[in-house]
Formats: structure tokens, sequence, C-alpha cells
């Protein structure tokens, strides 16, 4: 059924057609209207069957949900920016207990300074706590990336994280095709654990372990999000089958057949990159674009492969490793390994700063001139800059060595 509406809205709509047991709950901008609407169909009983527990903080909703799904419960529960940072010791139990929990990540900066702006700093602050990390790129792949994270969830008995850009798709009105609970039932069978606390059958989950077996632990990670490799395009392939439409899988090409220049990218900023694309197609460039949503496991053969026609290879994402550059553009280099291709980082929407088409095209323009350089930080203002750093760092630099530094 088409509906208009807002995205925190169409998400929460779809967990709620997922049927989970127990939803642990703490707002923080802009995850809050997913949470309150939960609520609210909790309460006017058209989420039945579900208990919504409200907590004093992000540790305890995340700490909430590893009880009950190693009860037994399917739990979800969701968060944003310093929410998910104050969780990340439940984070790493989630997973490493293996419990297929699904939380909603409204994707915001993370402070100092204080920012509630859309990035993608909180998903890399935790992305090797082994979680699968999903990136929906519009309020439709948004609902259909949850119900299927729910199945990949309990068939890997693993937790996974759907990441929705803050603000941009979270509280923006459009249209979407949602779902009958008929054909969501169709593809989530009811949640049968692969573990569960049973007073009958006692065991000990998240027990301590030495030198002898952690290795082992951690390796089990890391073969089901090798088998996650296998599993998520398998699982958008039925999806497809079942909801006439696609959506998931691994990553989605557009116009990157024959394309000499490719741009990677995650979440809502591709729709303005598939934009640039198709108006510089028209001017005559060779461009495409390959929207990516699955960041773990991380395709790094799968993108190889799309990526061996390109000779230029242009990422552009929301976050930065100070020190180094992109996280994204890192992976993709090493996917690369020892081709020849070029390839450019561009550090871009960071806090919220709009990442314009004119600013996209002028990017592409320069990369055909070979006038960009392997990092770029788009539309920062040199002025602002330049001025902190001849200021206070001057000042500081002086204070300590007794001399002026070299302008």
């Amino acid at each position: 059924m088409l509906k208009q509406i807002e995205g925190s809205r169409a998400v929460a709509e779809g967990v709620a057609l997922c049927r989970p047991q127990v939803i642990c709950a703490y707002p923080i901008t802009p995850q809050t209207h997913i949470v309150e609407e939960l609520g609210a169909l909790v309460k006017t009983g058209e989420l039945h069957g579900c208990e919504f527990i409200n907590v004093e903080s992000e540790f305890a909703a995340l700490s909430v949900a590893i009880g009950a799904s190693a009860a037994g419960a399917r739990a979800y529960t969701a968060t944003s920016s310093q929410g998910l940072l104050y969780m990340t010791e439940a984070v790493y139990n989630a997973s490493g207990m293996g419990l297929p929990i699904v939380m909603t990540l409204g994707n915001r900066a993370i402070g100092a300074p204080i920012n509630i702006w859309n990035d993608h700093s909180d998903a890399m602050a935790i992305r090797d706590a082994g979680w699968i990390m999903l990136f929906a790129e519009t309020n439709q792949e948004a609902i259909d990336l949850h119900i299927q994270a729910f199945r990949l969830a309990e068939e890997l008995s693993t937790p996974v994280m759907v990441c929705v850009d803050g603000f941009i798709l979270t509280h923006a009105y459009e249209q979407v095709e949602m779902p009958s609970q008929k054909e969501v039932d169709h593809f989530l069978p009811p949640f049968e654990p692969a573990q569960i606390l049973d007073p009958n059958k006692p065991i000990t989950l998240g027990a301590l372990v030495g030198p002898e077996a952690f290795a082992e632990v951690r390796y089990l990670a890391h073969r089901k999000q090798l088998t996650a490799m296998e599993r998520i395009p398998a699982l958008a392939h039925e999806f497809a089958m079942n909801f006439a439409r696609d959506s998931g899988g691994l990553f989605h090409p557009y116009k990157t057949e024959k394309a000499k220049t490719i741009i990677v990218a995650m979440g809502s900023v591709c729709g303005t990159i598939k934009d640039v694309a198709d108006d510089m197609r028209e001017a005559g460039h060779s461009v495409g674009v390959i929207a990516l949503t699955t960041f773990r496991p991380f395709p790094f053969a799968q993108l190889r492969d799309a990526l061996k026609g390109a000779t230029k290879i242009i990422v552009i994402e929301k976050s930065l490793t100070a020190g180094m550059g992109g996280p994204l553009a890192a992976e993709i280099k090493l996917a690369l390994g020892k081709s020849k291709q070029t390839l450019y980082s561009v550090i871009a929407g960071l806090g919220g700063r709009p990442i314009t088409k004119d600013s996209i095209r002028g990017i592409v323009e320069r990369v055909a001139h070979d006038e960009l350089p392997d990092t770029t930080f788009l539309d920062l203002n040199w002025d602002v800059v330049n001025e902190a750093v001849g200021g206070a760092h001057t000042q500081l630099i002086e204070k300590h060595t007794n001399h002026k530094p070299k302008s």
C-alpha cells in the first residue's frame, strides 16, 4: 500500500510488521520519532504481543535487548550518535554472544563540538564490533532492510544494524510502499532462537573465556560475517521475488557499464550523486555510481569486480578518520589491491553540511583533469581553518618552543 509518511514512522511501521516481542527504548535525536511511534503502536494494541520497555539510558536499552534476546524473544532497539557510544560495551556483548538483535542507527555526527545533524561518524566508530551493518539510501529501502535484517539476524544468530541518515531520511516525508502483514509473515517466519536461556537446561552466556578459547570465539564471529556475504544477496533476491522491488543486497551499480569514472558512496547522498551522473553523461562524461548497502561484512571481492572497468574511482563519504582520511576509501583501496586504478577520497557532509550537485560535479571535473589530490575535504572553509591554525595554534607553538613557526 502506498503511503505518504515520515521516514521515522515508516521505519517504525516496518519494524512493527516484523512482530518484535520486546522493544527497549531511550530517545535521542534524530532517532526519537521511531521509538515514539513504536510505543504508540504498542499502547493502542496495533502491535500486540510486544512489551515496550522504557529504560534510563542507551546502555540499558541494548542491555535489556540482550537479556530479552537471550531469553528467546525477538528484540529491537534504536539509537544515534553518542547514544551508540554510550552502549559500546553492550554492542560488543551482543555480537560476542551471537544474539540476533536488530537495531536502527539514525546516523548523526559525534561531538565535540555538539552537533545533531547527519554524518556517518557514529557507524564508523563501531564498525569493528561484529555487527552486520546495512545502509539505506531511501526510506523505502529503510523499511525493506529492516524486514531483511530480522531474517538475516535470526538465520545467522548475530546482530544487525540498519543505518538510516538522520533528518535527511528520518524526518523526510515521502511516498513509500508499505507491505502487508501477510507479506512480511510469509518472508519472516516466527523466531526460533538458536540458543535460549532455559531453567530446565541451564547454560551460561557471556562468561569469562581464557586464552585457550577466545580466538576461536572471535573466529566464529568472523565466520558468521563471511556467511552473511552469501546470505545477504540471496535474501535480497528472495525479497525482490516476494515484494516485487529490488532492495538490499551488497551494493547497487548505476550506469557503471563502460564507465571510466565510478563514484562510490553510502546512504542518502547516493541519490544526489546519481542525478549528477545523469547530467554529466549527457555532457559526455563517462560516469557511473555504486551505492554501497552492506558495509559489514565488506564486499571486497564483489566490489573489486564491479570497479574493474574504471580507471578512476571517487569515494564520497560522510566520515573521517583523523590523521588518515576516509575509512570507506581505505577499505576500497584495500579491495583494489595492486590495481593501477586511481582512487580519490572525498570527505563530505560532516555534521550535516549540504552536499550539492554543483560540488559533486566540480569534483568529477577536477578528477577528469587530474587536478584533485588523493584526499579532499569538500567545500571546506579555508579562511576558518587558516585563522585557527594561525591564531591559538601558533601561539601555543610559540609558548612551548620559544620560536616562531615557519609560515
